[in-house]
């Protein structure tokens, strides 16, 4: 029981520089857990998100800015494109679904998306799962109804019976208000996509709302395509990309999705390497703490080693403490990861409507404690070679 003696000892009466550097352990190891999680989860959820839908039809213009205004709702419209368009690929053998969307108006600064109601009775948007109402009804193709996403209505204060009146654009500008009135219908259950953020009425009244050119009143922004096989998108992609030269086929938009969060990595790394430059000088904090507090307890070292404790003994002492140290700080950079997880998962809902699970498991959660504990047994390498080097008599000799 001596080592363990020692090191509680130690730790107690230099309380407050252990707590010290415990804590920027502790902001070391939460600040690497949380980069690497959000970067793991961020792409996860995102593509798990975009196999709602196999590809998205819309007009000429980049992939990543079709997909990411059809199915996240977060760039502008590149253009519309015809309901003849939407027909044609409707008819197609190798589509087994296709649900046209219109967008350009707000709320608030919420979007409205108009659509048909085969998207929510008809569609699921993740693996097993389909659109449920968690109050009132779906909208009525013909009525100006609305159907509003779950975090949107709580946002906004709506609730079904509720009415509200659209602006123009995809940012709120009071002066921009259009003359319809429209009621909501029924609120969306929660789904953890981009669906909760959206305000959704009838296609036609998107096309139609006053204050759009006549020729918005069959024009679509996009349409969102489930295929019957995964590698009947290809002569689509053919046709449309290749041979008409007029439209857009993003296709497959996980794919798309996916090849964004790898050209945006070099972030992630970015940040990795902060956090990993921040656990250095926590593991040289540890090194400066303990190599300090070697000339206080020389006096000690030499009274142990008197009563016959080992050079080794008092080496692995010194290691272990170091070691605590940096375990303790492992432990506390839970409590930070989970902080900082639950922050960052609330801004990324917030903007995108995609949720990050605060406590999902991967395997930094285990690599990056033992990884913080192991640095601090190597800062605590030079201290316990200076407590190994103590010199027995000449340290209990009388200082006069």
């Amino acid at each position: 029981m001596t080592i363990p003696l020692i090191i509680y000892r130690s730790l107690r009466q230099h309380a407050l520089s252990t707590l010290v550097t415990a804590a920027s352990i502790a902001l070391a190891c939460g600040l690497l857990m949380t980069v690497w999680m959000v970067r793991a989860q961020a792409q996860r959820s995102f593509t798990e998100t975009g196999t709602a839908f196999d590809a998205v039809l819309g007009a000429r213009g980049s992939k990543l800015q079709l997909v990411l205004n059809s199915i996240f709702f977060l760039e502008a419209s590149p253009g519309n494109l015809e309901a003849a368009d939407y027909a044609q690929i409707k008819k197609s053998p190798a589509v087994k679904a296709a649900i046209p969307i219109a967008t350009g108006d707000n709320y608030k600064g919420w979007r409205i998306v108009g659509t048909i109601p085969e998207l929510f009775t008809g569609i699921e948007y993740a693996r097993g799962k389909h659109y449920a109402l968690a109050s009132g009804k779906l909208f009525n193709p013909g009525a100006r109804e609305a159907v509003v996403g779950s975090f949107a209505a709580g946002q906004l204060g709506l609730v079904a019976g509720s009415t509200f009146h659209p602006y123009h654009g995809l940012e709120y500008d009071p002066a921009r208000e259009h003359q319809e009135t429209y009621t909501v219908a029924g609120i969306l259950a929660p789904t953890n996509t981009p669906a909760d953020r959206v305000i959704w009425i009838p296609l036609e009244g998107a096309q139609k709302m006053t204050g759009h050119s006549k020729d918005a009143g069959d024009e679509l922004s996009a349409v969102l395509v489930q295929l019957r096989a995964p590698s009947a998108g290809f002569p689509l992609d053919q046709y449309y990309n290749k041979q008409t030269g007029r439209l857009t086929f993003a296709y497959p938009a996980s794919a798309i999705i996916a090849d964004f969060f790898n050209k945006m990595d070099w972030l992630g790394r970015v940040l990795a390497l902060v956090a990993v430059i921040v656990a250095l000088v926590a593991a040289g904090s540890v090194l400066a703490s303990v190599y300090a507090s070697m000339s206080a307890r020389q006096r000690d070292i030499a009274i142990l080693r008197a009563l016959g404790a080992k050079r080794r003994a008092i080496f692995s002492a010194v290691v272990l403490e170091a070691t605590v140290i940096g375990a303790l700080g492992a432990i506390c950079g839970f409590v930070v990861h989970g902080a900082l997880m639950a922050v960052v998962g609330g801004i990324i809902r917030a903007q995108t409507g995609v949720v990050i699970p605060v406590f999902a498991w991967d395997q930094v959660l285990l690599w990056a404690p033992l990884g913080m504990m192991a640095l601090g047994a190597l800062g605590g390498l030079a201290p316990a070679a200076k407590a190994y080097r103590v010199p027995v008599a000449q340290t209990l000799s009388p200082l006069s």
